[in-house]
């Protein structure tokens, strides 16, 4: 069986034990599958213009996240229009200026 080079780079990566178990993995599993229905069920485009540094750390975020920007671009949208959008002081963005 011929392995990619990504899938080489996973598996070392998972022989060399770094990868660890995700506490609350049921949690972790509800939330992604909430960004995906979120995600499927969209039936109307935006544009918007924001800053390029700005775009790059929310980008960032998502990589943090395991998602793509744009679905956390809407996931915040999403949780501030319902109230449920809070700020983490102890992440790295919050200390920008």
């Amino acid at each position: 069986m011929k392995l990619t080079k990504e899938e080489k780079e996973i598996l070392e990566t998972y022989e060399k034990g770094e990868f660890r178990s995700v506490p609350n993995a049921k949690m972790e599993m509800a939330k992604y599958k909430e960004y995906a229905k979120n995600t499927l069920k969209k039936n109307k485009r935006i544009n918007i213009r924001i800053s390029e540094r700005d775009l790059i750390h929310l980008q960032r975020e998502a990589v943090a996240e395991g998602i793509p920007y744009q679905t956390f671009i809407s996931s915040i949208l999403h949780k501030f229009i319902n109230g449920s959008l809070i700020s983490n002081p102890t992440t790295s963005h919050s200390t920008r200026t």
